[in-house]
C-alpha cells in the first residue's frame, strides 16, 4: 500500500505527524588518537528539515553523525536537540530513529516483530506494539509481508522494514547513514524518493549521510559540504550546484571540466572566453570549472570528440581542445539527437556564465 492510498485512513504512526525540533553541533571537535577528525564543526538543522552530509569517504561524515547518536563522544564542542544540549546523554536517552548501511534486522523475529521492537523495549503494551508497527509497515508498503522473516525478503524490502522500525517510535531526529548503497541502481532511486516523501509527511528532522551528490540533490532541502573534517559550504542543491563556494565543492558537486584560464581584474579568460569569476581569485594562471550544459556545439573552440554517451534525453560528449599548454577534455551536454563520433571534429562555445576557478 502506498502512502497515497493510506492518506485519508486511520494511521497512529501519520497521525502523530510533528514539525521537527532543531539539531546544532557548536564547535565540535573529534580526535582518535593523535589524529584529528572534524575540526571545531558548526552546523544548524532546522525543525523538520531534511539535510544530508556530503562528502568523499574519510572527511568525517559519519563521524559526525555518530556523535549527534551518541555512539562516538565528542572531543570538543557542544551537540544540542531541540536546544538541549545533549553531549553526556546516552544514545537510547536521546529519543533518536537510526537507519544504517546494514539492515541489522532480527533474523529469529518476523517483519511485524522486528519493527515493534523499539516499543516493546520502551515497554509499550504488546498489542500496542503490534498495532503501531502495522501502522509503521503500511508507510512503507510492507503491511502484506508483515509476517514474514527477514531472510524471505529483498534488500530493499529489508531496509524499509529498518525505516519502518525507526519511525514506528515517533523520533524526533530521524538518522540514515549510507542507507541506500548496498543496493542496485532502481531500487535505490525508488527508496530515496520513498525516504523524502515519508519524512515530508511525517516532519521529523533528518540527517542523511551519504557520498552520492545525486541522492544528496535529489532529496535534500539543504546540503552540508564536508572535507578533512570541515564543512564547505552550506546551502540547497540549487545553491550548491550553481554557486559553489570552493573549488572543492564545484568539483564534488555536479558533473565540472576543469580547463585552464587566466583571471585578470573579476574576470577569467577560458578558451578564448571571458567569464565572470564567482567570489574573489588572484589574478594570474588558474584552472576554471566548466558544467557540460554550458557548453555548446557550433562555436569559436575547435576540438576532437574522444567519446559520446547517449543518456536518454541528452546525449554527453567528451571533446578534447587545444590549450596553451598541451590539451583539455572539456564536457558537453548536447541533444540526443546530435550523434557524435569517435575522433570527429567539432567546434563548441562557453556560455558567458559565472566560473569557479581555483590557483593553477
Amino acid at each position: 500500500m502506498t502512502l497515497d492510498a493510506i492518506e485519508t485512513e486511520e494511521n497512529a504512526v501519520l497521525s502523530a505527524r510533528g514539525e521537527g525540533v532543531p539539531v546544532a553541533f557548536e564547535g565540535v571537535v573529534k580526535e582518535f588518537g593523535t589524529t584529528r577528525v572534524l575540526h571545531g564543526v558548526d552546523l544548524d538543522v532546522r525543525p523538520g528539515e531534511f539535510l544530508s552530509l556530503l562528502g568523499p569517504s574519510g572527511c568525517g561524515k559519519t563521524t559526525l553523525l555518530r556523535i549527534l547518536a551518541g555512539l562516538e563522544q565528542a572531543t570538543g564542542g557542544v551537540v544540542r536537540i531541540g536546544g538541549a544540549d545533549v553531549s553526556a546523554v546516552p544514545t537510547n536517552k536521546r529519543d533518536l530513529g537510526m537507519v544504517f548501511q546494514a539492515y541489522s534486522l532480527f533474523p529469529h523475529l518476523t517483519v511485524r516483530q522486528n519493527t515493534a521492537f523499539g516499543l516493546e523495549r520502551r515497554r509499550v503494551e504488546k498489542r500496542a506494539a503490534a498495532s503501531r508497527a502495522s501502522d509503521a509497515l503500511a508507510l512503507v508498503g510492507l503491511a502484506h509481508l508483515a509476517d514474514r522473516y527477514p531472510h524471505q525478503l529483498s534488500g530493499g524490502q529489508q531496509q524499509r522494514v529498518a525505516l519502518a522500525r525507526a519511525i514506528v517510535t515517533e523520533p524526533r531526529v530521524l538518522l540514515l547513514d549510507e542507507p541506500l548503497s548496498a543496493l542496485d541502481a532502481k531500487v535505490r532511486v525508488q527508496l530515496r524518493d520513498e525516504i523524502r516523501r515519508l519524512q515530508l509527511r511525517l516532519g521529523i528532522t533528518t540527517v542523511f549521510v551519504t557520498h552520492d551528490q545525486e541522492e544528496a540533490l535529489a532529496v535534500s532541502d539543504r546540503i552540508a559540504v564536508m572535507d578533512a573534517g570541515r564543512i564547505d559550504q552550506v546551502g540547497s542543491p540549487e545553491d550548491l550546484y550553481l554557486r559553489p563556494a570552493t573549488a572543492h565543492v564545484a568539483a564534488f558537486v555536479g558533473l565540472s571540466s576543469v580547463v585552464p584560464a587566466v583571471v585578470a581584474g573579476g574576470l577569467a579568460t577560458v578558451l578564448g572566453t571571458v567569464l565572470p569569476v564567482v567570489g574573489e581569485a588572484a589574478d594570474g594562471a588558474a584552472e576554471a570549472f566548466i558544467r557540460p550544459e554550458n557548453v555548446r556545439l557550433g562555436g569559436p573552440v575547435q576540438g576532437t570528440v574522444v567519446e559520446s554517451t547517449f543518456l536518454g534525453s541528452v546525449r554527453r560528449s567528451v571533446v578534447r581542445v587545444p590549450t596553451p599548454d598541451g590539451a583539455a577534455l572539456l564536457h558537453v551536454q548536447h541533444a540526443a539527437s546530435e550523434r557524435l563520433a569517435f575522433d570527429q571534429r567539432v567546434t563548441l562555445a562557453i556560455d558567458p556564465v559565472p566560473v569557479v576557478v581555483r590557483p593553477a
